[in-house]
């Protein structure tokens, strides 16, 4: 098992939650789990566009991050191949969905037994992302 998806409804429609993914100052407040923070390097958000940045963990760790952009369709897919360790693709896809659009998060790991060391950290992380790409996105239809 290498695979970890998460889905969720978003109370929005696809393009308002694609601009919150294609900003960087928008990506980098929401991006990662609950506590941490980010500073982009570089940010091509094109297909084959690198994107390299650190995350700050809450204890000041910092967690270098290097990704491209392999495929990118407007309010629809963004799939991001993280290039340096633990190596994996995530897939980002958009649908319609009664209520809003659901958002299809899968994290494929390269490494299985790699993906299992770390299930007990990945799982709970990807929700606490989701959890604060929704508050970016309530934020912006409040502000």
């Amino acid at each position: 098992m290498n695979t970890f998806t998460n889905q969720r409804v978003l109370p929005a429609e696809a393009a308002a939650i694609f601009a919150a993914i294609r900003n960087p100052e928008r990506l980098a407040r929401w991006w990662g789990p609950a506590g941490f923070s980010n500073r982009f390097e570089i940010f091509e958000f094109v297909p084959g566009g690198r994107w390299v940045f650190d995350m700050i963990g809450p204890d000041g760790t910092v967690y270098p991050n290097e990704s491209t952009f392999e495929r990118i369709v407007a309010d629809g897919e963004v799939v991001i191949r993280h290039s340096c360790a633990p190596l994996f693709t995530l897939s980002i896809t958009l649908t319609p969905a009664p209520g809003g659009t659901l958002l299809r998060w899968e994290q494929r790991f390269d490494d299985p037994a790699l993906a299992e060391a770390l299930r007990p950290i990945i799982e709970p992380a990807n929700e606490e992302n989701l959890d604060r790409l929704t508050h970016e996105l309530a934020s912006t239809l409040h502000s």
